[in-house]
C-alpha cells in the first residue's frame, strides 16, 4: 500500500491535508440489484473521496460542510468552524498543496459554489448573517443580507445556491423556509418546507428539491409553492431516512441523498428513483454521518453538466 505524507498547508489554524492512497474504507458496502456504483465527495467530519470500489482515495484531516471535486481535479471545500477562526474556504490539490485560501469573517462558512466567472459564492452565519461573491484574491464583489433569524446562527442557512438567472436559493433551516434572494437582497420567491431545509435545489422544469433534515423527508414544490412529490420513510421499507442533509439530483432523473444521523452500519448514502425505488446504498461502519456528497464518475471527476447539488 502506497501512503502519501501529510503535507503542511500555511493559515488558518495549521491546516493539515492528510492524503490516503487506496485506504480500505472499514465496513464500507454499496449495493445494487442492477450493479450501479458511485464514486463520491464526503463532507461531513470525515472528508473523504470514495472510489466506486469502495475504496478511500484521498482524505482531508479537517471537518467540512460543503464542497466540490472541480473539472481540474482539485478539492474546494467549506471548511467547519474551528478554535481560531469561524469556517473558511479552501481549494487544494490531490497532492495536498494549497491553492486557495479564504477565512470566514463570522462564526461559520456553510456554503461554497464555484462559479463561472471563476468567483466563489459562500455564505457566512453569525449576527449579520450574509451571502458573499468572492474572488480569488478574497475581495467581496457581492453581499446579501439574509432575512433571517439570529438566536442560533448554526441554523440560519445551509446549501445556498447560486442560480442561473443570477438569484441565490438559501434553505433557512430554523425558519423552516426556502427563499430566493436577487443580489440586491430582495426576496423573490419562498416555500415553506416540512421540517428544517438543508439541500435546495432549482430543477430544469421550475421545481425546487428540498431535502428536509427534520422532517427525514426529500419534497419538490412548483413554482407556487406546492408540493408535487415527496419521498418520506411511509415509503420506503424499513423505514431508512434519518435526517436527509444532502441532496443530488443525477444526470439520469434519479434522486441520491444522505442520511446525515444514520447509526453505522446503516445507509449513508441513497438513490432512488421518481417511483421511490432504492437502486443503490451506501453503507459504513464509521460513526460520522455524511453532510453532504458529490456523486462522481469512475475517475473521481464531476458527471456531466452542471452538478444539481
Amino acid at each position: 500500500m502506497l501512503t502519501a505524507h501529510p503535507t503542511a498547508l500555511p493559515g488558518l489554524g495549521g491546516l493539515l491535508a492528510a492524503l490516503v492512497a487506496w485506504a480500505p474504507n472499514a465496513g464500507a458496502v454499496q449495493q445494487s440489484a442492477t450493479g450501479i456504483t458511485h464514486a463520491f465527495l464526503a463532507t461531513g467530519q470525515e472528508t473523504m473521496l470514495v472510489s466506486h470500489r469502495d475504496v478511500v482515495i484521498w482524505r482531508f484531516d479537517r471537518p467540512t460542510r460543503d464542497g466540490w471535486v472541480l473539472p481540474s481535479g482539485n478539492l474546494l471545500l467549506a471548511l467547519s468552524k474551528g478554535p481560531k477562526y469561524g469556517g473558511g474556504v479552501v481549494e487544494v490539490t490531490r497532492a495536498g498543496q494549497r491553492v486557495f485560501e479564504y477565512k470566514g469573517e463570522q462564526e461559520e462558512v456553510n456554503t461554497v459554489q464555484p462559479l463561472p466567472n471563476g468567483r466563489l459564492f459562500i455564505t457566512e452565519a453569525g449576527p449579520a448573517p450574509c451571502l458573499k461573491e468572492i474572488d480569488r484574491a478574497g475581495r467581496v464583489h457581492v453581499l446579501v443580507r439574509l432575512q433571517c433569524q439570529t438566536n442560533n446562527v448554526h441554523l440560519q442557512s445551509r446549501m445556498a445556491r447560486k442560480l442561473a438567472n443570477g438569484n441565490y436559493l438559501v434553505p433557512q433551516l430554523l425558519d423552516a423556509v426556502v427563499r430566493e434572494y436577487t443580489a440586491e437582497g430582495k426576496v423573490v420567491w419562498e416555500a415553506k418546507t416540512p421540517g428544517m431545509p438543508f439541500t435546495a435545489i432549482r430543477l430544469d422544469n421550475g421545481s425546487t428539491l428540498i431535502g428536509c433534515t427534520t422532517a427525514n423527508m426529500l419534497i419538490e414544490v412548483d413554482p407556487a409553492g406546492k408540493i408535487v412529490w415527496q419521498l418520506s420513510n411511509d415509503d420506503l421499507a424499513g423505514k431508512p431516512l434519518h435526517d436527509v442533509c444532502g441532496v443530488q439530483r443525477l444526470p439520469n432523473g434519479n434522486t441520491v441523498l444522505t442520511n446525515y444521523r444514520a447509526p453505522a452500519g446503516k445507509p449513508r448514502l441513497i438513490e432512488v428513483t421518481r417511483n421511490k425505488k432504492v437502486v443503490w446504498t451506501y453503507t459504513d461502519t464509521s460513526p460520522m454521518g455524511i453532510h453532504h456528497f458529490q456523486i462522481l464518475n469512475e475517475r473521481g471527476l464531476p458527471l456531466g453538466g452542471v452538478p444539481l447539488r
